[in-house]
């Protein structure tokens, strides 16, 4: 069955979510000079944070991020995008208990990235944690119960797809959490964690708009 125009819509803004995050992650860290932003050691929230200095008792790092608005407003911007893209999708993706609590869970990691973008960690660090586990523990769980939606549900037709990007944030929000880098740094951990929810959610906006313009059966 086609998308309507409204779940057309919402694949849209869930296309647009993940080259905007992106995006706003690469062109804040090329702004980085002193000091330069490491991949491996620093998080994404050290992007957001508003003032310069050393952050972080558990793991202090030097964080001086001069494009921190254009960061926190990206992050904004996505939490809308998605939002708009689980709410204009929400009955074109499927029915059923599993569906429905996938997409209430994502709904929640929206949430997360709402006051991750609203309050920097320099800010609010309880507000901006609370948005982070909504993210990585929250949506991380989402991501692979909407993996078990039935394959007769638009969401489950995805099912590769979803459970391989729930399975990949899961294992590392664990390892985050942990702080265990496996040789790649526990900042480049978070985006393994962070990045398969926006990345998942467009691709499977190019899979919805892909499927509007596969014509049907000819009628007789």
């Amino acid at each position: 069955m086609n998308p309507s125009r409204l779940a057309r819509i919402g694949a849209s803004c869930w296309i647009l979510a993940a080259p905007l995050f992106l995006a706003a992650n690469v062109l804040t860290a090329l702004r980085w000079h002193n000091p330069a932003f490491s991949w491996a050691t620093h998080n994404i929230s050290d992007l957001g944070n508003v003032h310069c200095g050393i952050w972080d008792t558990t793991r202090p790092r030097n964080v001086c991020s001069p494009w921190h608005p254009l960061m926190n407003t990206a992050i904004l911007a996505t939490a809308a995008l998605l939002a708009a893209g689980l709410v204009l999708t929400w009955r074109a993706l499927g029915h059923g208990v599993v569906v429905r609590l996938a997409q209430s869970l994502l709904l929640l990691a929206v949430l997360g990235y709402a006051l991750a973008g609203a309050y920097p960690a320099d800010v609010d660090e309880n507000l901006h944690v609370l948005g982070a586990v909504l993210i990585l523990v929250v949506g991380n769980l989402g991501l692979p119960i909407a993996g078990l939606a039935p394959r007769t549900t638009t969401l489950g037709r995805y099912r590769v797809l979803t459970l391989s990007a729930g399975l990949i944030a899961l294992a590392g929000s664990v390892l985050f959490f942990a702080q265990q880098g496996l040789g790649l740094g526990v900042g480049a951990m978070e985006r393994v964690a962070a990045f398969p929810f926006s990345v998942w959610a467009s691709c499977v906006g190019v899979a919805l708009l892909a499927g509007a313009r596969t014509p049907g059966p000819a009628r007789p």
